[in-house]
């Protein structure tokens, strides 16, 4: 132990050479749960890893001239799920991390397995970079990775935060690094199957180790928790230097990529038709059983709106949303959806999607599915009640971006990305809201049609006009126009309706001229520079609109994938597109065939988000 913090290697000049160490909670962890197979934890943390400088030039001579990539120093930490108790592998030193070692560190079993983050900071041969963060999965070659432009290794007070999440509905590992709360954070992710690559009970801990360079490896704060409900929950007692640093993981890109790929356990899209009986039966035992959202009954829900009479929120893609209170089982508010009579056939299609799809969707950036109700009156979902619109904050923070990975089965299509759909909560959590046009599809499966062209004007791809083919392209399209309309203070006050072609032609002529920058409001801009630094501001700003048009090309198969999206947002490391503005024609048939399907009435509009407009 160090003053304030877990010192993981020896913090003694002449005893860090080739020096290791673990720190683990003392009981093992539950990481699943054998009967329902949930597998669902997060561990958050602050560290330092800090350059002996004392020693410079004893050490730089051992490592090399100090003009190396790694400059003198080696090797990096790690947050590890390993086999309980903990114990250290022999020969574990150097770049294997005191994860590993040479007979086993690319392909460990049994009871050597591990599934670690590391924060790499020496160019092993197996390494990508000498500054990365990594997902190791029984392997010190990382499964997923991201390079780091800040140096991990300083010999100032730089204190980095991390979030590591799992979520046991994607089977994804999701880990965000914060540099001392400077730009937006590191971000990698990958699949892992906790269940086929760990046990069921682990130990749960730091390791970190040095070779013939070395630096210092301290712990400043840890907490864990797992969902399941007989973990601990385990909470660090060491003083930190300064307060945790907090890490902007809500945002527009988290919730959007949730969304796109969500679903990859959603289980089988078969569903038998029930009589009114049987539903109430089924979905009420599931209801005890915490399985699924409740199924209330009609007058629950009038009583709790004084008969729909009282409490408007706003209007949604199908229909009124109200305010309810009093619900026996729910001790706040909620927000209570009824579906119009004259969504018709199709409005209960899209009512079954919501329910079916939502209810087994678990993340914190989806507004949550509390219950529903399926009866003569009417068609209702009751979802939680969320107060705040989310576009408030500088630009770079309206910006800052969370994972999505196009690896699964299945992925879920939202069909009305926009500003309004997307709150903030009282704890600034980002939730993405109204899934009345949700479609769940499989990767590769033939393409689907709608009779309905539904959606907000203006965020509509135009493509999607002339096909009625839902798709990810589709939401990929929404989304540029989010972020192209992330420049605006106002944002989520309005819609941009019929201006969203003008608002293209706009930064097209300021993306060619090579002042795209210029596209954000100076009220933002402003904002952001008297707070960071103006050029890598500048550089965030431009990152963000360019990949704004990128996402808006009139052709899908131009427009980039979700993983390139992401690449691009979340890492100033990777190049910008060179972009080739669209023909003059092309831009002009977008405008049309907004023109043709508002005037056909086939569009339903979402003027007023329900949730955001909440009081």
């Amino acid at each position: 132990m160090g003053p304030g913090a877990i010192e993981l290697t020896k913090n003694e000049i002449r005893d860090n050479l080739y020096s290791l160490g673990r720190a683990s909670y003392v009981h093992p962890v539950t990481l699943w749960d054998n009967t329902t197979g949930e597998v669902a934890s997060f561990s958050n943390f602050t560290f330092q890893i800090r350059f002996k400088n004392e020693t410079d030039g004893q050490l730089r001579g051992l490592c090399g001239s100090g003009s190396t990539p790694n400059d003198g120093v080696a090797d990096g930490m790690a947050f590890f799920l390993a086999h309980y108790p903990s114990r250290l592998p022999p020969n574990s030193v150097g770049g294997n991390l005191a994860l590993f070692n040479d007979n086993n560190n690319l392909d460990a079993t049994g009871a050597d397995r591990v599934v670690a983050v590391e924060f790499d900071t020496f160019l092993n041969s197996w390494d990508h970079s000498d500054n990365h963060l990594g997902i190791d999965v029984n392997s010190i070659n990382s499964k997923a990775y991201a390079n780091v432009s800040k140096r991990l290794v300083s010999d100032d007070d730089v204190v980095m935060t991390a979030e590591i999440s799992y979520e046991n509905l994607t089977g994804v590992l999701v880990t965000l690094l914060q540099i001392d709360g400077d730009g937006p954070p590191y971000i990698v992710n990958t699949s892992v199957d906790m269940k086929r690559d760990l046990p069921q009970q682990v130990s749960v801990g730091f390791a970190a180790s040095t070779g013939a360079c070395i630096e210092r490896h301290q712990v400043m704060s840890w907490s864990f928790r797992s969902t399941l409900d007989d973990a601990t929950v385990v909470a660090s007692t060491i003083p930190r230097r300064r307060p945790l640093v907090p890490v902007l993981v809500p945002s527009v890109v988290a919730a959007f990529l949730v969304l796109l790929c969500a679903a990859a356990v959603l289980g089988r899209r078969i569903w038998k038709k029930l009589d009114d009986s049987d539903d109430e039966a089924r979905e009420q035992a599931e209801f005890e059983r915490g399985v699924g959202p409740r199924w209330y009954r009609y007058r629950e829900l009038a009583a709790a709106t004084k008969d729909f009479a009282e409490g408007k929120l706003g209007r949604g893609g199908f229909g009124n949303v109200y305010r309810g209170d009093g619900l026996s089982d729910q001790d706040r508010p909620v927000a209570i959806k009824m579906l119009s009579a004259e969504s018709s056939a199709q409005g209960r299609k899209e009512f079954e999607s919501e329910v079916k799809i939502i209810s087994r969707l678990r993340h914190r950036n989806l507004v949550h599915l509390l219950g529903w109700s399926d009866s003569r009156e009417g068609l209702l979902l009751v979802y939680e009640l969320v107060r705040k619109a989310a576009w408030t904050g500088t630009y770079t923070t309206r910006v800052a971006c969370l994972l999505g990975q196009r690896e699964w089965d299945q992925c879920v299509l939202h069909g009305d990305i926009k500003p309004s759909n997307i709150l903030l909560d009282s704890s600034r959590n980002t939730k993405l809201a109204d899934f009345g046009l949700a479609r769940l599809v499989e990767h590769g499966a033939g393409p689907l049609t709608t009779q309905v062209v539904m959606g907000t004007v203006g965020y509509i791809d135009p493509e999607f006009i002339r096909t009625r083919r839902p798709s990810t392209e589709a939401d990929v399209y929404s989304f540029g126009i989010v972020l192209l309309e992330v420049r605006r203070p106002e944002m989520g006050t309005g819609e941009p309706a019929d201006k969203a072609i003008p608002l293209l032609r706009w930064i097209w002529d300021l993306y060619e001229k090579g002042a795209i920058v210029e596209a954000v409001d100076e009220r933002l801009k402003g904002e952001d520079m008297q707070l960071n630094d103006v050029d890598i501001c500048k550089g965030q700003m431009r990152r963000a609109l360019v990949v704004g048009l990128w996402c808006t090309h009139p052709h899908p198969g131009a427009r980039p994938s979700v993983v390139q999206l992401m690449n691009v947002l979340q890492s100033e490391d990777v190049t910008l597109p060179a972009l080739s503005r669209p023909a003059p024609a092309e831009i002009n048939t977008v405008s049309n065939g907004y023109n043709n399907a508002s005037t056909s009435s086939v569009i339903a509009c979402s003027d007023v988000s329900w949730a955001s407009s909440g009081r």
